[in-house]
């Protein structure tokens, strides 16, 4: 079970996390960063292409436009959120020598912007703007 409260501080206080077992080699925490900072990149996209679709899209039906927008905005919040407390959970794991914790984020990732992806095929291909269908 996870101890919400507790990874609530590690976040605020990351220094706590040396309190976990034995030191890993840096290796492995150096590629436990790489992975935080590319799934930081990965949220970084998400959030500007909510802003590019809200901002560079304004032809496209208010409701259509703003809902992929909001979609895209969820999806870059929820994974820089998930970077940080995905990169604690593994940098725990590894002190303690127990094996990575898995996660369904990324398929939830993917399912998120393959549905938004899908809608603006349908959006490109029927140009639903507001002055169309």
């Amino acid at each position: 079970m996870i101890d919400f409260g507790r990874a609530a501080r590690l976040w605020w206080a990351p220094q706590r996390v040396r309190e976990e077992g034995e030191q890993p080699d840096y290796r492995f925490s150096l590629a436990n960063e790489r992975t935080f900072l590319a799934w930081i990149r990965t949220a970084l996209a998400l959030v500007g292409g909510g802003f590019a679709v809200d901002q560079f899209l304004p032809d496209l039906r208010w409701g259509v436009r703003v809902g992929m927008a909001l979609a895209l905005l969820g999806v870059g919040a929820a994974c820089a959120l998930r970077a940080v407390n995905h990169w604690l959970r593994c940098e725990a794991a590894m002190r303690r020598g127990e094996d990575l914790p898995v996660s369904r984020f990324p398929v939830l990732l993917g399912v998120g912007v393959g549905l938004v992806a899908a809608v603006m095929v349908v959006v490109v291909l029927f140009g639903w703007t507001d002055g169309g269908p």
